[in-house]
């Protein structure tokens, strides 16, 4: 009995002094500064001379880079500006994400063809290949159905990365679950399914009928220099033994090694399962990389180990530094993949947050490792989540925390919330109280207003964020597959060859130099 008075009262301290604490920042968390309507006029001016001062770059782009945060709607974008800044050890709202400077923004519209709610596999056809499709079908037109094999044959779509392969460019993919999720996948795979991962994943028909896994698809369709991310399962055969985990085996029925395959009649190619081979890689003689740092898909960021798995920051910057040596310039796609998007679907909002932090960071390296004058770098999402952000907060109120006012069955509720999802927290019509203790820990589910097994993908738009060559074409609202429009006439490559745009000159240059460079290597 004892102690559950000490614990009663120790939740009642701690009820107190979260409602002190939210006393003193209402009152006090605004500088002097902000109080003033000159700091406000001041940046508001300052704003506006950045806008008036702002110029189309009308250059071919050399570089394109597509950042897509799965699952990254635009309330998942705001959540995780005001966690940056509070992880920083201020009030949040004020702070600025990496992608949030990017000049140029837009809004995408990313319904399928058939269904009004998005899946990952068509959006991804939709800003990878310019054309929109069938849900859970990916690299096809919406002329394939799914689950049909014999539908794909002639529906096939390519994608900017498969033409910017085709123009001469170094070509990558980084990526946050497994290499053959269906967001990369679109790049360079045509299926009737998202899921037919490997060989055990075809069935019987698909076999009959000559469809390839994805797998398969990666190692034979388009010849891409960088291939980060999860995946080892679908590229061993099934007796195989995983080699950070023995116990688990690969699953190809074929009996084939694709990552043997993968490496075969390439040059200064490497394939590396952990940190320590990855951070071994010289990218000066590396032309090659191919990393898979898990059986399926790679840790969230919250639990990943830095000694054994690279972020996906630093796998960002060798991705980079590998590609940019070609002088024709490169795509990489960069994909913070199911992680944002896996968070949100279990209704745990600080994994998907956290995961978003991290993307951002990725995008902030690229940018320092490249050229606004010859890079266009381009992020958005894919769809977002039924995730809602909001409540009686007074500011600087912790991202994850709890509304500074009760909900009207008397007990706390979360800033964060979910339309549906598996954190229903009712039982016999009572709701589940909560503090900020239990919603600030890692595998807290925020509470939902609908029971599922998991939460599903939102419909509505997400943002367009761009800088670089040909950036300005970003506007308004627009079908998702435009994205793959601009990038394919920024960089001058099908089915815009006769886009008729000028190399930047500092790029051509630079092109100059790496071919004198390279002329006197051979010698």
């Amino acid at each position: 009995m004892a102690s559950q008075h000490l614990g009663i009262l120790m939740l009642l301290f701690f009820i107190f002094n979260r409602l002190s604490v939210r006393s003193s920042v209402s009152l006090d968390v605004s500088t002097a500064e902000e109080q003033d309507p000159k700091f406000w006029h001041d940046k508001g001016k300052l704003a506006l001379e950045t806008a008036l001062n702002l110029k189309p770059n009308l250059r071919r782009a050399k570089n394109l880079i597509l950042f897509l945060g799965d699952g990254m709607g635009i309330t998942t974008v705001t959540a995780a500006r005001i966690m940056k800044g509070q992880l920083a050890g201020k009030t949040g709202e004020e702070s600025v994400l990496a992608m949030e400077t990017f000049p140029n923004v837009a809004l995408s519209k990313t319904y399928n063809v058939d269904r009004q709610m998005p899946d990952s596999a068509a959006t991804a056809t939709a800003y990878h290949c310019g054309v929109k499709a069938n849900y859970g079908t990916l690299g096809v037109s919406a002329a394939a159905r799914r689950y049909q094999c014999s539908s794909v044959k002639g529906n096939e779509v390519k994608s900017v990365l498969h033409r910017a392969r085709m123009a001469g460019k170094s070509v990558g993919i980084v990526t946050t679950t497994h290499v053959q999720h269906a967001s990369p996948a679109s790049s360079y795979a045509h299926s009737a399914n998202r899921h037919w991962y490997s060989d055990f994943d075809l069935p019987p028909e698909a076999v009959e009928g000559g469809c390839r896994d994805i797998a398969y698809q990666l190692i034979h369709n388009t010849d891409i220099n960088v291939i980060l991310g999860g995946g080892r399962q679908f590229m061993l055969p099934k007796d195989t033994s995983d080699p950070e985990y023995p116990t688990e085996k690969g699953d190809r029925l074929d009996n084939t090694n694709l990552i043997t395959e993968w490496l075969k009649n390439k040059t200064n190619a490497k394939y590396v399962w952990n940190k320590a081979e990855f951070d071994a890689v010289n990218e000066a003689d590396t032309d090659y990389l191919l990393g898979l740092f898990e059986p399926r898909d790679t840790r969230f960021e919250l639990d990943r180990n830095p000694e054994t798995d690279p972020s996906l920051t630093e796998m960002v910057e060798k991705a980079i530094k590998i590609l940019q040596k070609n002088p024709n310039g490169f795509y990489l796609f960069v994909e913070d993949n199911g992680r944002i998007d896996h968070g949100h679907h279990s209704t745990q909002a600080k994994y998907s947050l956290t995961e978003t932090v991290e993307f951002d960071r990725a995008i902030e390296r690229a940018s320092q490792l490249t050229s606004e004058l010859d890079t266009l770098s381009v992020v958005t999402a894919d769809h977002s989540h039924v995730f809602s952000f909001g409540g009686s907060s007074e500011r600087g109120n912790p991202v994850l925390g709890v509304s500074s006012e009760l909900a009207s069955d008397n007990k706390n509720f979360t800033t964060i919330l979910y339309g549906n999802g598996p954190g229903y927290h009712v039982v016999d019509g009572i709701r589940q109280d909560v503090n900020e203790i239990i919603s600030s820990t890692n595998d807290y589910m925020q509470q939902t207003a609908v029971p599922l097994e998991s939460e599903t993908h939102g419909s509505e738009d997400v943002a367009i964020f761009a800088k670089g060559p040909m950036a300005h074409l970003f506007h308004g609202v627009q079908e998702q597959s435009y994205i793959a429009h601009v990038m394919a006439y920024a960089a001058c490559i099908e089915p815009y060859t006769d886009c008729q745009l000028e190399d930047d000159p500092e790029s051509t240059r630079t092109l100059a130099k790496l071919v004198r460079r390279n002329r006197r290597q051979r010698k």
